[in-house]
């Protein structure tokens, strides 16, 4: 019965997924946003918005009362008054692309066996084709970190943009970090100490300080495929991922990356993140918050206390964005932006709230020069929507565009939705 089961389920997918989305076009005409609600994703907000860009890049972010506009320049002027224009959200630490289907193990590419496996690139195992990926870009998540699950070092993660015939073409900056899952000094449930934990760091000692020594030379004979992927942690073009949620994990974590000399180190979950603010400060060391709808890790914490770690590492000037990490994470990324009105509803300013999809986590990720804000000279990957993106109620996103290109926000659950409703409306 199981078999039979699995073959209905993967027929189901494969007829679903059998009409293949087409990546949309180059931009070739000069695009105005006219009279928008613009929300610039640094923390500003214009009223009255001009917003222009060709050849994928912003060209005009103004206030459109404060400029003179020659409207015969643009080839397509599109009026929004009441409507709000965003950056394009940024899904850090996610699986999207690399699973498709829970239920069926077949369909999962997020991980391989071993230990130690920084050579394991999760891009090449991207999937532009699922259909996942859509229902999260219906609400603005126009970018993300694919990044792989298991093991010590899980292995290096890449950021992409959602729209997009391969990988190859998806890759918006290769291999940007190595994820190291910091193991747990107690047990989450029975809080006695982790016998393994001593051993596990030990192991980690060394293979830092061998992939150290590896990396100071340049000609070997014969090559090691896992120190070769752990050069750029060395010298700084790779981001070392830290996944670590408590105190003691968390400050055991900043020294082992100093004592390897590792340019740049990001904790990822960072549950306990609060209460060691001065250290990640003192650090320069960044935060990826773990996902804030969830239950508090304690008996003793506050019930709300997820809800409010935001506004707590803001106020303690910390650098951090939210994430989706855990249970259904992949479909369930397409609520990030209602994180961000949690965080909004419990003390964060709601544009600074913003900066925690967008702008920051582009910090985060190095990738700021390019994206995250609406800034001229910046990449046009933004979206309309007719409410408030970070409102679960009246978020409705009609239009997006990736680095110019108009991109279809449809998808196939769009698509059986206004099919079976039309059918009811008929009766």
């Amino acid at each position: 019965m199981k078999n039979i089961f699995l073959i209905i389920l993967i027929g189901t997918f494969l007829s679903v997924t059998a009409q293949i989305e087409t990546p949309a076009p180059k931009q070739t005409k000069k695009i105005m946003l006219l009279n928008g609600i613009a929300h610039l994703g640094n923390g500003k907000i214009i009223e009255n918005s001009a917003i222009a860009f060709e050849h994928g890049k912003l060209t005009i972010v103004a206030n459109s009362a404060a400029i003179k506009i020659d409207f015969s320049q643009f080839d397509t002027v599109i009026k929004l008054r009441g409507q709000h224009i965003y950056p394009g959200i940024i899904a850090p630490n996610s699986t999207l692309g690399l699973t498709e289907i829970g239920a069926v193990q077949m369909t999962h590419d997020y991980s391989e066996y071993g230990v130690f496996k920084p050579h394991v690139r999760s891009i090449i195992a991207y999937n532009t084709e699922s259909k996942i990926t859509t229902t999260v870009r219906s609400n603005g998540i126009l970018m993300g970190q694919i990044t792989p699950r298991r093991g010590s070092i899980s292995g290096t993660s890449s950021i992409v943009q959602f729209d997009a015939w391969n990988w190859e073409d998806a890759v918006y900056k290769k291999d940007d970090g190595v994820h190291l899952n910091w193991s747990g000094m107690f047990s989450r449930w029975t809080g006695k100490k982790n016998k393994e934990y001593e051993k596990t760091v030990t192991k980690l000692n060394s293979f830092f300080a061998d992939a150290l020594a590896y990396s100071k030379k340049r000609n070997y004979a014969e090559k090691n495929l896992r120190f070769e992927a752990m050069r750029g942690v060395f010298s700084g073009e790779k981001t070392l991922y830290i996944h670590a949620n408590f105190v003691k994990e968390i400050t055991e974590a900043i020294n082992f990356s100093k004592k390897h000399q590792v340019i740049k180190m990001v904790i990822v979950g960072g549950y306990d993140a609060w209460m060691v603010s001065d250290m990640l400060k003192e650090n320069k060391v960044a935060v990826i918050l773990k996902r804030v709808h969830s239950l508090p890790q304690r008996q003793e914490d506050d019930v709300y206390l997820p809800y409010k770690l935001p506004h707590i590492l803001f106020d303690a000037g910390v650098l951090f964005c939210l994430e989706n990490s855990g249970d259904m994470e992949a479909m369930g990324t397409r609520n990030l932006p209602f994180y961000a009105g949690t965080a909004a509803a419990y003390g964060l300013d709601k544009e600074e709230a913003l900066k925690l999809i967008t702008l920051n986590t582009a910090k985060i990720l190095g990738i700021d020069n390019t994206t995250g804000s609406l800034e001229v000279g910046k990449d046009a990957t933004l979206f309309i929507s007719k409410g408030d993106a970070l409102d679960m109620k009246s978020n409705n996103v009609t239009t997006a565009f990736i680095q110019g290109r108009l991109i279809d926000v449809n998808n196939h659950q769009k698509k059986l939705y206004k099919k079976y409703s039309g059918k009811y409306e008929n009766k």
